[in-house]
C-alpha cells in the first residue's frame, strides 16, 4: 500500500502548525483519526516522519524530504482539478489570487467590471500579502497567480502589467517641497526615507534608493500601509517614497504634501501577473492580465 492523498494532506498541516491538535482543526478531523493516519503513513513508508514533544510535532530529516515532496503531489492534483475545472483557456470557479497590498486596492477595484463581464462565473479569491508571502504561498501552491514582481518568483513565469516610477512625498515648509519638478538623488543626500517593513520588494528598492543617494531609510519607523507611510511624511517624520500607482489613484488628492517623481532609472519597478511555469490555466491567465494592462493603462 502506499500513503493516500488525504494523509499526504495531514503530513503537510502539521508542518504547517507544529501540531497534531492544529493541523486536526484546520482540518476538520478528530485528532485520534489524525493520528492513526499519519502512523499508518509512517508505516507503510518504514520511517518516522515527525518527532513528537509536548512543545509540538517537528519534521524529522526524512520527514522534512517527504513532507517536501507531499506538497508537489499536492499541487499537482491541484493543477489537475483546474484542468478539469477551467478547462484549457477558460477561467471559471475560483481562482486563488495573491496581490501585493500596495498594488492591490488602486488597480483591482478598476477591473472589477470588465472581469464579470468577460469571465461571469469567475470568482477571485484574493489574499493580500507582502511579496515573501505571495512567494511562499504561490510555490506551495495556494495561489493560481500573484499580481507582484517577476523577479521575486523564482520558477515562475508572466505578463508585465505597468511599470511605475517612485515618488517622494514632502510636507509643504520642507525645503524639498520648493518645486514639482524631479527630485534627483543629489537632492536626497542625508535625507531620511519611510517605507513600509521587511518582505516587501518596495522596501528593498526604498534602501537600495538611500544608500545610492546617501541617505538612510528612518529606522525607529516602519509603515504598515503606505497610507501611514504618507501621514508620517505629512507629520515630517521624512521624506515617503511612493509607487506611481498610488499616487496617482490616492495620494495626490492630498493637499497636505507635494509630490515630486524621483529622476533616476533603477527608481522604479515592472509590475506583473506571475503564475506557476506549468499552470494549466496559464490561457486564461494572460487574458486576466490583459485586463489589468488595460486599468493601469488608464490610471498611469
Amino acid at each position: 500500500m502506499k500513503p493516500t492523498l488525504r494523509q499526504l494532506e495531514y503530513l503537510v498541516a502539521i508542518a504547517d502548525s507544529g501540531r497534531f491538535s492544529e493541523a486536526a482543526e484546520r482540518l476538520n478531523v478528530a485528532q485520534p483519526s489524525l493520528s492513526t493516519q499519519v502512523a499508518d503513513a509512517e508505516a507503510q513508508l518504514g520511517a518516522t516522519l515527525f518527532e513528537r514533544s509536548r512543545s509540538g510535532a517537528y519534521p524529522t530529516p526524512i520527514g522534512e524530504q517527504v513532507i517536501r515532496r507531499a506538497r508537489y503531489i499536492l499541487r499537482q492534483m491541484e493543477d489537475l482539478k483546474e484542468i478539469a475545472a477551467h478547462g484549457e483557456t477558460g477561467l471559471f470557479g475560483r481562482v486563488r489570487l495573491g496581490v501585493l497590498p500596495t498594488i492591490g486596492p488602486y488597480l483591482l477595484p478598476r477591473c472589477t467590471k470588465l472581469m464579470h463581464s468577460r469571465f461571469p462565473d469567475l470568482r477571485l479569491s484574493i489574499n493580500d500579502a507582502a511579496t515573501d508571502r505571495l512567494a511562499s504561498l504561490l510555490e506551495q501552491g495556494l495561489l493560481d497567480a500573484a499580481v507582484s514582481t517577476l523577479e521575486d518568483h523564482p520558477g515562475c513565469v508572466g505578463v508585465t502589467l505597468f511599470s511605475e516610477k517612485l515618488w517622494i512625498a514632502v510636507e509643504p515648509d520642507a525645503p524639498l517641497a520648493s518645486t514639482t519638478r524631479p527630485v534627483t538623488l543629489e537632492e536626497l543626500k542625508e535625507r531620511g526615507f519611510l517605507t513600509l517593513g521587511l518582505g516587501h520588494r518596495l522596501t528593498k528598492l526604498v534602501q537600495e534608493l538611500a544608500y545610492r543617494a546617501g541617505g538612510y531609510v528612518a529606522s525607529d519607523y516602519e509603515g504598515t500601509s503606505l497610507d501611514a507611510i504618507r501621514h508620517m511624511a505629512a507629520l515630517g517624520a521624512g521624506i515617503a517614497v511612493l509607487p506611481d500607482l498610488y499616487v496617482q489613484c490616492e495620494a495626490r488628492r492630498d493637499d497636505s504634501l507635494v509630490f515630486r517623481q524621483i529622476d533616476d532609472p533603477r527608481a522604479g519597478r515592472d509590475i506583473s501577473l506571475v503564475w506557476r511555469r506549468q499552470s494549466p490555466i496559464r490561457e486564461g491567465l494572460e487574458l486576466l492580465a490583459e485586463i489589468m494592462q488595460d486599468a493601469a493603462r488608464r490610471v498611469l
